[in-house]
């Protein structure tokens, strides 16, 4: 992936912001905006200490994530992803990962959730060529986090009632009392 010469840092949403539970539209033009768009959220993601960074995380809606983040061998990937779709091994093959989850919508806060092991993304870059990535560990869990947000779904969904009050609780108060 080559990334154009500049690269801005956009701002990030947070939870409660319309965005995040909107499943994204998938891209229909490819091209240089993309990749403009990839450079600025890779430049955000890294600011921000992430290993994965959706669109509408930073409230445009349209269907594209990118990622840098190790595998469960802690081989580096680093990539963008657009119209994804998650495949997840089937239930009787499925091994799940139970670990600390957090959110750069949802900052401050981290709570353990069990997700499958391995999963595989397909789609195509910014200029409309296939691509595909396997992950393990870690990067499974970023690549299953990301497709969720495009789905309008972020990961306190996925919680118990009482994990997600406990994490928009500790997320109110990383926030100094004001919620996002």
């Amino acid at each position: 992936m080559s990334e154009p010469a500049t690269a801005s840092v956009l701002e990030i949403v947070h939870v409660g912001h319309p965005a995040l539970a909107t499943r994204c539209p998938e891209a229909t033009a490819f091209g240089s905006e993309l990749e403009q768009l990839a450079a600025d959220m890779h430049a955000t993601m890294r600011t921000a200490d992430g290993v994965g960074l959706a669109a509408n995380q930073v409230g445009l809606l349209v269907r594209m994530f990118v990622f840098d983040c190790p595998d469960a061998d802690d081989n580096r990937h680093r990539g963008v992803i657009v119209n994804p779709a998650l495949t997840l091994p089937h239930p009787s093959d499925r091994q799940l990962d139970d670990d600390l989850e957090g959110c750069l919508s949802v900052p401050g806060t981290y709570q353990m959730l069990a997700r499958p092991s391995t999963a595989t993304v397909t789609g195509v870059d910014t200029y409309g060529a296939p691509v595909s990535i396997t992950g393990t560990g870690l990067l499974a869990r970023c690549l299953q986090h990301e497709v969720d947000h495009l789905d309008g779904r972020l990961y306190l969904d996925r919680l118990t009632a009482r994990q997600r009050r406990r994490a928009l609780a500790e997320h109110a108060s990383a926030l100094g009392g004001e919620r996002g």
